[in-house]
Parts: C-alpha cells; structure tokens; sequence
C-alpha cells in the first residue's frame, strides 16, 4: 500500500486517512461559521491532512502551494490566519512573510519547517510570525496555537474597535463658545443629581449625545442606559417594548416578555423625541413617573422600577400642551431641569472644530486618514447655516470624501444652499459695546413714550435694570 509521508506526524496510508476522515466527520461544524484559515505547503499530503483536521474543528481552508499561488490570492481573499511552510519551490518564508503582512498585516502567520534553528525562529519572528514550529507537529498542537493566536487577535481587534468607538463619538461640548460652555456647567450640575431631565434642541443638534453624557456622569453610570424614540412608533407597539406583555396578551405574544422598563431598573431611560409619543402612552409613563411603578400588557401585576428619566424633543411642549397634544402633568413631571443644546448657527466658532473632528473619523472609515479640510472650505463650512446641525454636517463631510480625490477637501466638494445673512448686516460694527446699548435703550424708551415696564419687557431685562441703566447713561432723568 502506498504511504504518505506526513511531515506533521508519522507515517500513513491512504485507506488511514480516509479513515480518519471518517471517525472525524461527526464532530465537523459548518464550514461558513468557521474562521478562514489560509494553508501553504508544497506537499499534497501534508495539506490534505492539515485540511481535513482543521475543518473537523470547524475551519475554512483556502490552499496553496508556491509563494506565486499565494501572490495571486493577495488582491481576492483576506484570511484569519495563514499556516506557511518554510520552503516553498519558488521561495521561502522569508521573501513571502513581508509581502503577506503587508497585505493583510492584522493576519497571524505561523511557519512549519523541518530545518529549524534559534536564529531562524527569531528571524521570521521579527518579520511578524507569530509562531515557528519545528516539524514533525502534532495537528493538536496545530490547532491549539490557531486558537490561540485567533483569540488574541479578536481581543485586539475588540480593543482597537472599542478606542475608535470612544475617540469617534462626538463630545456633546466640543468647541469653545459661551454656549457651549454654559452648556457644560449645566449639564455638570444635572448629571449629579437624581431628577428626570429635558433636553430640549432642534433635529440633530446632539440631544442623543448629550443624554448618555449625563448617564455616564451619572450616581447611576453603572447601570443600564436604555434609549426608545418615540417617533413614528405606534401605541401598541411602544407600549410592548417599554412595559412588556405578559403570555397571551395579543396574537403572537406566545411568552412573557420583559420591557425597557425592567431592563433599565436602577439606571436610565432615554425618551428621545417624547414630543411624539401618543397621548395614552403618555398616561402610562405619568404613573412610572410618579408611582415608580407600572404593568405589564396583560398583566394585572404592578412591578416596581428604579429608573431615571431623561426626555429629548425637537417640538416647544408648552405648545404642544396648548394644542392639547402634550399632557401637562406629564411635561411638569419630565422637566424638572430643563436644559437646552444649543444650534450650530447660535456657535458658528465652533463648526470648524467639530468638522475637523468628525472628517476625522470619516476618514477612517473611508481607509484615508491623511484627508483634511482646506481653509477655504472650513470657511464656507462656518457661513452655512445647518438647518440639520450637526448631524447635517456629518452628512455633508461624508458626501463629499466620498466623492473627492487626493488629501484635501475643497470648497467645490461642497454643495451647501445659501450663507445664513451676516448677524452684522445693517449693525454700525464701529461702535463699542456701551454705545450700541445706550443707542437701544434710547430707541426703545422712545417708541414706548417713555413707559419704562413696557420699555424693559421688550428689552427682555427687569424694570429696575432699566432705571439703573437709564441713570448711568445720563440720558433721561429718572
């Protein structure tokens, strides 16, 4: 019978390793689940037999044979791992191992060779194997090391994804305007103390962002955080994820179902666009607010929560209450502390700032890190208005690296509507602070016929402020 010389182990036969196959093929997970395992070997047995003992462990195998086979898959294929003999008939690892990290430079490579020495080892080591076996191996030591090598390389890609998650969200504070600054020394007061919150702001201005903010700034930061947008969910629908059912409770509620509720219990739960939450799910959360308790649907139990709620809106509430689409109770209960995000057109100081950010991050997801915006953009960028804040503006950045070349992003990259009008437009700017007001107050007192209460209000200060004033300037005698 003919033998095949297995440089992994001892001696065997084909009827072995058909037999081998066979005792194994039981324990064979799907291959499509598998991590994708590259195998270069110039020996047919030696792959058919590190082929077959991987995919019983559940792996894919791609094969090779010559440093030029592997070249080829370069371009085409992009494995987890690559199993490289030493000595290859147009090559060795040597000129192959820089090329393969190059391609595919997070991939652990582990090299066999049957002419092992410490320097070689140490060599190929330098040029990024991760392991240098010696032959004969056994296949157990094979896969233990692909585990291994695969285990680490999940934990540093889980790391690396974790840092880019932290470094590409946003700063709900990032810029240096009083606005901003204000909102800071805002949010820092609310984030300590135990009451529900409001965040009031236009579409896309970062209420989302400013909200898990608080939650991790929070007493209840190690607790869950738990976000529902209340736009365009139907009543049945929102009340089974927030209060869950119980079996039976509808067509289809076939087992109990726990709802946000319970999940978020001792931490916080984010009602984004509560503006549009319908008025009988208005009712029940009224009761969660007040009672800490609620019901399931189906449910004739009252289940005590612990929670913190944070509420975000486009809509004004007072209004919406006035229209009757907003229970009052409710809007007194959620804003206990109301706080208001600013637009980008009340800080245009801090639009380049976030755009330089945030094409930062746009950059690594389009594989082109060394992108940049040009000054002439950044200043077109800072006259547009963003009806749609900052979530627009991402989506500008992200329009036009997609459809620039080179390292720059160009005014002409940009399609952007009309500059806001200057805030300066029809202002004498010659004139200092004090002398803009003293002609104001002037100008008001005047129309209002020298009736200093109706004078203040329009000026939006108290009516004492106004004497005050009126005094220090010396215009009118009071």
């Amino acid at each position: 019978m003919l033998k095949y010389r297995d440089k992994c182990g001892p001696w065997l036969g084909r009827q072995e390793i058909e037999a081998w196959r066979a005792t194994h093929a039981m324990s064979r997970r799907k291959n499509e689940t598998g991590d994708r395992i590259l195998l270069v070997d110039d020996e047919p047995s030696t792959r058919v037999l590190i082929r077959s003992f991987l995919e019983s462990s559940g792996y894919q195998i791609l094969e090779a044979a010559t440093c030029l086979e592997v070249q080829n898959l370069l371009a085409e294929e992009h494995p987890d791992a690559v199993i490289l003999d030493y000595r290859l008939p147009d090559g060795d690892a040597l000129e192959l191992l820089p090329i393969i990290k190059e391609a595919w430079p997070d991939t652990p490579v582990l090299i066999l060779t049957g002419h092992g020495s410490i320097d070689l080892a140490v060599h190929t080591i330098k040029l990024g194997a991760e392991q240098f076996l010696t032959k004969p191996v056994e296949l157990e030591s094979i896969r233990i090391l692909l585990s291994r090598v695969l285990s680490t390389k999940r934990e540093r890609n889980m790391a690396l994804l974790q840092q880019r998650q932290v470094h590409q969200r946003l700063d709900p504070f990032l810029g240096r305007s009083p606005a901003i600054l204000r909102l800071r020394a805002q949010a820092e007061q609310i984030a300590a103390v135990n009451y529900p919150v409001l965040i009031e702001g236009e579409t896309g201005s970062g209420k989302g962002l400013l909200a898990r903010w608080i939650h991790e700034h929070s007493p209840r930061r190690q607790e869950p955080l738990v976000d529902l947008n209340c736009a365009g969910l139907g009543v049945d629908f929102l009340e089974s994820e927030l209060f869950g059912h119980e079996k039976g409770a509808f067509t289809g509620a076939i087992a109990p179902k726990r709802g946000l509720l319970e999940v978020a219990h001792r931490g916080t739960v984010f009602f984004d666009e509560i503006g549009d939450m319908q008025p009988q799910v208005q009712a029940k959360v009224l009761k969660v607010v007040e009672e800490k308790s609620f019901r399931r649907l189906g449910g004739l139990k009252d289940r005590k929560v612990d929670i913190r709620l944070v509420a975000a809106t486009h809509r004004d509430l007072n209004e919406e209450v006035r229209q009757e689409r907003f229970r009052a109770d409710l809007l007194f209960r959620i804003a206990t502390v109301p706080i208001r995000v600013p637009s980008l057109r009340e800080r245009p100081e801090d639009i380049a700032d976030i755009a330089r950010l945030l094409l930062g991050s746009v950059a690594v997801e389009l594989g082109r890190p060394g992108l940049a915006l040009d000054r002439k953009a950044e200043e077109k960028l800072v006259q547009y208005s963003w009806p749609g804040n900052v979530r627009e503006l991402k989506n500008t950045l992200e329009r036009a690296a997609i459809l620039s070349k080179g390292t720059s992003l160009l005014p002409q990259h940009f399609a952007l509507g009309s500059p806001e009008p200057s805030r300066a437009q029809g202002v004498d700017t010659t004139l200092t602070l004090q002398q803009s007001e003293r002609l104001l107050i002037e100008a008001v007192t005047d129309e209002e016929g020298g009736n200093i209460s109706r004078a203040a209000r329009r000026l939006g200060i108290h009516r004492s402020t106004l004497h005050e004033k009126l005094r220090k300037l010396g215009t009118i005698q009071v």
